[in-house]
């Protein structure tokens, strides 16, 4: 593992990844940028589910797994590390499975694009989130899908209106989790 690998798995700030992911990403010699980004989406995750915690019943872990691996496709990617493409999502899929990952965890890295496709689950829709408001980027059909999902018999707008207030306040350190990633290189 490079220094710079190690760098972005370990600098203080953010949350460590879960010990699966970060072992499946030093195996396969993630590229140092991707292990900051993986890194950031997984602290959100992190924030955006103890929030959202008492409003609705999900599975933590796999939305914890799932934003800390949810990329990992750029591997076989990389131009996808620093410009648009989404062929990374079906790869990234196949190569979490190849490597043991049950599918219902290795899911996140085909659906965190497809939100809004039929049969998304709150999961789901928490990786995607994670992976937009990391910086501070705002989806409002990605929202309102997420926040029916968690209105839980209550009015929709209520559920909606909390959501948006925790996207607030997460999108307020988008500066420094951006920071963070484009300290690291897309090679090496």
């Amino acid at each position: 593992m490079t220094d710079l690998l190690r760098s972005a798995f370990d600098a203080p700030g953010f949350r460590p990844l879960p010990p699966r992911a970060r072992a499946l990403l030093e195996s396969l010699g993630a590229p140092p940028r991707l292990a900051a980004h993986l890194r950031v989406v997984h602290d959100v995750a992190v924030t955006l589910t103890g929030w959202a915690r008492p409003l609705a019943e999900f599975d933590v872990t796999a939305v914890l797994f799932g934003a800390a691996t949810h990329d990992i496709g750029k591997i076989r990617h990389p131009a996808e590390l620093s410009g648009p493409g989404s062929a990374h999502e079906v790869a990234g899929y196949r190569l979490l499975v190849e490597h043991g990952v049950e599918e219902a965890s290795a899911r996140f890295a085909r659906t965190h694009g497809s939100w809004d496709a039929p049969g998304v689950t709150l999961e789901d829709l928490l990786v995607s989130l994670a992976d937009k408001v990391w910086k501070a980027k705002r989806v409002p059909d990605l929202e309102e899908r997420a926040a029916s999902s968690l209105a839980a018999g209550r009015p929709l707008w209520e559920a909606f209106m909390s959501l948006d207030d925790e996207l607030e306040r997460i999108a307020a350190g988008a500066d420094a989790r951006l920071a963070f990633q484009a300290s690291y290189p897309t090679t090496g």
